[in-house]
């Protein structure tokens, strides 16, 4: 069954990973897993083994019905058992006996929550290197295409597309370098039995544990880990992680595609971003979705933090808890990684309106870069002035500063020195460089060629009359 919100919020493939069937077979597979590491210890025979694996198919049960007699013990695992041993039972009596032998409820569905996480973690894994390549390939196209920065949403300088995708890539992929050391070294079985010393198994308890950990690739710990909830508190620390990489790539696209920016466009094609009542509307749909399932994170993280406080050797309520959060987490940030990747996939560049808007401030932007070619001969803190004062005439004015500052630096620099001094494109600082780092593209010469770790790409070439930022300081 599909729920209202399912096609915006349950986005992706994530989605049949983590729905009541694959919980199901999660919590089966552990049962059947369990009979054979019973099985390759000595305990059980390998026939009775095989036989209960063989009742381990969720299209033996209903989930619905499962949820609902949970109501009577506290968790899906009891009456899970209960049918799971009738099944076995018609088929060999005896085999009946070893269901779930040696564990606890608990054992079984923290033992599940790591397989359901592990094979959701890699459905969002894939989708999430998939989308830092396109934002690497994104990169490398536009390394030199020079745009506003902006910092607390006002223009500040300029840098460039490709570093500002490369640093949505960047971030991305150690968000998916974290994912997939949790995957691989942090998820562990759980089996400790009522109070975490496996005491109905005896001496075999350890032996059990470690043969059920290789039945299901997963790790095994130290001890039980009922109450010590780090494991669980890290996974959900890289998932909020992703959905942070991936939330402010959505959200900078989002404010690139207004009307009034311009940008970026989240083409879709036709009938894709339209409104209900507004024909003309083309919302960047994909990138919004994304956003709105990655603002969601914080909260789900904050409750599974909040449920690592547990009482004794069991917990009343804050394992509970961890259920639904750690499912709607791998949900959110699998639909937030699979609906960017589907805005990234959208995207179309403009660049001529990148920089229509470096030009709207009249060279305001560039102002940096005036004050750093006087400072050597004014000092730094009166060609400071003098350029914050040329900047407030030109606002209050109406003038573009390359005006202003003609008049006000005749004799010290000649109005070509001031107009290159305010030319975008030549005071790109490393940007390209940054860019190139992130792509692992290195261009021989030409224009827009990548510059050598640590040398600034500002479109001239430094000697003994440049400064560290490469502007030339006598010519006037």
């Amino acid at each position: 069954m599909t729920g209202l919100f399912d096609g915006v919020l349950n986005h992706g493939s994530v989605a049949g990973a983590t729905d009541d069937t694959a919980w199901l077979q999660a919590l089966l597979d552990v049962e059947a897993a369990l009979a054979h590491a019973l099985a390759d210890t000595g305990g059980l025979a390998r026939a009775r083994a095989e036989g209960i694996a063989a009742a381990c198919t969720a299209d033996r049960y209903d989930p619905a019905g499962l949820g609902r007699a949970a109501a009577g013990g506290g968790n899906p695992v009891i009456p899970l058992v209960k049918e799971l041993t009738g099944h076995v039972r018609a088929v060999d009596p005896d085999a009946a006996r070893h269901v779930h032998r040696g564990a606890t409820s608990q054992d079984v569905m923290d033992t599940a929550a790591m397989l359901v996480a592990r094979r959701a973690g890699e459905v969002i894994l894939t989708d999430l290197r998939g989308l830092a390549d396109e934002f690497r390939d994104l990169a490398g196209t536009h390394r030199a295409t020079p745009m506003p920065g902006r910092t607390l949403l006002q223009q500040a300088l300029p840098t460039t597309f490709g570093a500002v995708a490369a640093g949505w890539a960047n971030g991305l992929a150690e968000a998916a370098d974290q994912l997939e050391h949790v995957l691989a070294h942090r998820l562990a079985v759980q089996l400790g039995g009522a109070v975490g010393t496996l005491a109905s198994l005896g001496r075999d308890g350890p032996a059990v544990t470690a043969a059920l950990a290789a039945r299901l690739d997963l790790a095994e710990p130290v001890l039980p880990w009922h109450t010590e909830r780090g494991r669980i508190a890290e996974l959900a620390a890289a998932l909020g992680r992703i959905c942070g990489a991936a939330g402010t790539a959505a959200q900078d696209v989002v404010l690139l595609t207004q009307t009034e920016v311009g940008e970026l466009v989240e083409d879709g094609g036709p009938g894709v971003g339209g409104s209900s009542t507004l024909p003309h509307k083309r919302n960047p749909v994909a990138a919004v979705s994304a956003l709105a399932c990655a603002r969601q994170a914080p909260g789900l993280v904050a409750n599974l933090f909040a449920a690592q406080v547990q009482e004794h050797q069991r917990a009343a309520g804050s394992w509970h808890a961890e259920w639904l959060p750690l499912t709607d987490l791998l949900r959110r940030t699998g639909g937030a990684v699979a609906w960017l990747r589907t805005s990234a996939s959208r995207l179309r560049v403009v660049p001529e309106r990148m920089r229509a808007n470096l030009d709207a401030t009249g060279g305001l932007a560039l102002s940096e870069r005036v004050t750093t070619d006087l400072a050597p001969e004014l000092g730094r803190m009166d060609a400071h002035r003098l350029v914050a004062d040329a900047c407030r005439e030109s606002v209050s004015s109406g003038r573009d500063l390359a005006d202003v500052l003609t008049a006000r630096l005749d004799g010290v620099r000649t109005r070509d020195r001031i107009l290159a001094l305010l030319d975008p494109s030549g005071y790109l600082g490393a940007a390209t460089v940054f860019a190139d780092r992130v792509t692992g593209a290195r261009t021989g010469g030409g224009a827009g060629a990548a510059t050598a770790p640590g040398r600034p790409a500002t479109g001239t070439e430094p000697d003994t009359e440049h400064t560290n930022n490469g502007e030339r300081t006598h010519e006037r």
